[in-house]
Formats: C-alpha cells, sequence, structure tokens
C-alpha cells in the first residue's frame, strides 16, 4: 500500500540501518580510475568519496560515455554500445480525476486494431501511428489513499520510438499526443473525461533522455533481442575493471521490475564474494 516507493522506502531503511548514507538530488559526474581499478565518485556539487568498489545504477550509455571518460577501456565500451540496438520509449499521462471507478482494474490493457503492424511502426519503421495500444495504470481502486476523497489517479503508457528512430520536437507533439491519448480512454472508458480531469501532466522520450540520462530517450535500455539479452547484456561486473558494478535495465538479465530487482541480486552476490 502506498505505491512501489514503499519498496524503496524499505530499502532505505535497511540500507541505513547497516550505516549506509543516501546523498539525494546531487548527481554522481565522474566514477575515477586508476589502472584497472575504479578509486572512487565525484558529484555535481563536488563531494567525492574514494571507494574500494563501485556499484552503478545510472544508464550504460551515459555510464560508460560520460562518468568513465577517463578509462580507456570504457571508452572502447562505449564504442561498442553505441552500434547496438535501443528499446523504444514510452510516452505516459498522469492524471487525475473526480470521481471513483470500481469497475477499472488496477492494470489494464486497451488493445488496438492491430498489434504486429503497430510494433514494426514502433521498432522499426520509427513512426508514430495513428491507433493504439495503451496500458492503464488504476492504483485508487486498490489504494484509495492514493488520491483526495472522491477522487481516482491513473496513468496511461503508450509505447513509442525512441529519439534515434523518431527525432521530433516532443514539446510540440506531446500536447497533441496527450490529447489523443485521453481522447480514446474517453471513448472506451470515461466519457466526460476531460470535464473529469482536475491534474494531469505527460512524460515524453526528451524527459527519460534529459532527466534520467537514458542514451536515446529509451525507456528500457537495449533492445531485448536475442544477441543483447541475459548474458549478452551489459555485465554485472566490468570486464576490465574487476571493482565496479553495473545494475538496472541495460545489464543481465534485462529490464522491468523483476529484471532488475535480479540484477541487484546478483550484483550484490558478486560484490559480497569479492569480499569474502
Amino acid at each position: 500500500m502506498g505505491g512501489t516507493n514503499q519498496l524503496i522506502a524499505g530499502m532505505v531503511k535497511h540500507f541505513e540501518r547497516l550505516g549506509g548514507v543516501l546523498r539525494l538530488n546531487d548527481a554522481a559526474v565522474d566514477i575515477a580510475t586508476l589502472g584497472d581499478r575504479a578509486t572512487g565518485v565525484t558529484t555535481a556539487s563536488g563531494w567525492h568519496q574514494d571507494a574500494d568498489m563501485v556499484a552503478c545504477n545510472s544508464d550504460i550509455m551515459h555510464s560508460y560515455r560520460d562518468l568513465l571518460k577517463s578509462s580507456r577501456s570504457a571508452q572502447r565500451t562505449k564504442n561498442g554500445l553505441a552500434r547496438k540496438r535501443y528499446s523504444p520509449s514510452l510516452f505516459v499521462v498522469h492524471f487525475g480525476i473526480k470521481g471513483t471507478w470500481p469497475g477499472i482494474p488496477h492494470h489494464m490493457i486497451l488493445f488496438g486494431p492491430r498489434y504486429k503492424g503497430l510494433l514494426a511502426d514502433i521498432y522499426d519503421h520509427g513512426v508514430l501511428p495513428e491507433d493504439f495500444s495503451l496500458y492503464l495504470h488504476h492504483p485508487t481502486v486498490t489504494d484509495p489513499s492514493m488520491a483526495p476523497e472522491g477522487h481516482s489517479t491513473f496513468y496511461v503508457l503508450a509505447p513509442v520510438p525512441n529519439l534515434g528512430k523518431f527525432p521530433v520536437d516532443w514539446n510540440e507533439i506531446g500536447p497533441i499526443l496527450e490529447k489523443r491519448i485521453l481522447d480514446e480512454v474517453g471513448r472506451r472508458l470515461i466519457p466526460d473525461i476531460h470535464e473529469r480531469i482536475v491534474t494531469k501532466f505527460h512524460y515524453a522520450p526528451n524527459d527519460f533522455a534529459q532527466d534520467l540520462n537514458a542514451h536515446l530517450g529509451s525507456a528500457f535500455s537495449l533492445e531485448p533481442i536475442l544477441t543483447q539479452s541475459a548474458w549478452f547484456r551489459v555485465h554485472n561486473r566490468d570486464d576490465h575493471i574487476p571493482n565496479l558494478y553495473f545494475v538496472g535495465a541495460g545489464t543481465h538479465p534485462g529490464a522491468g521490475i523483476p529484471g532488475v530487482v535480479g540484477s541487484a541480486k546478483a550484483t550484490a552476490a558478486l560484490m559480497l564474494e569479492t569480499e569474502r
């Protein structure tokens, strides 16, 4: 209850109980290396910490290209990553509305008139289709405390091409696509949706790129084709810097909450194994 941030809060609680110190709103800007060793981390504020081991959960391309720019082996890895295929991005509309909707489940997929062709447009052709297959998230049907009394909160998600395949101005396209998506939800589920909306905002590929340093605005890092999945993704321990570890969507075993939790377990096991 309270959303997935409660999972994060629980992890922070145990991390701090073990003596960890969490630094927020101070982005890492450099992972220092000396030869084949990572030696510490510097943040935007100028804070620096020497380290025996470094675990990195930022976007893999950002990590190798920007944070490890002083490492020759990392720059070679970066060049290889630049040639790989990256997953699509997402366009997500968050909105809060008047009224409650017990008939709309917590999770729902609203399929459009086609599926294979839609995926081909997004993955291969790099176009913004006229039709949708949408994921609708409705957390207040499970946990009413997520919105004020008598209100509901939703988000609706549409897969879209990444910035490499569809390099448009999302500040211009975003409001148009937002209305089209809300119109579709209104047509299928909530007829007077626009009159009921109390608050809304959208999150587009340029936001993934700007806020999260996601390469090409990709939402899931490397595209999960066979040659870029599981062991073929970025390894949890760097191949050339043995005390540098990676975790997250671009690493083994893959993206999505189960994938990144599995990645975290694998990385933690490797780090603990090294400690022994």
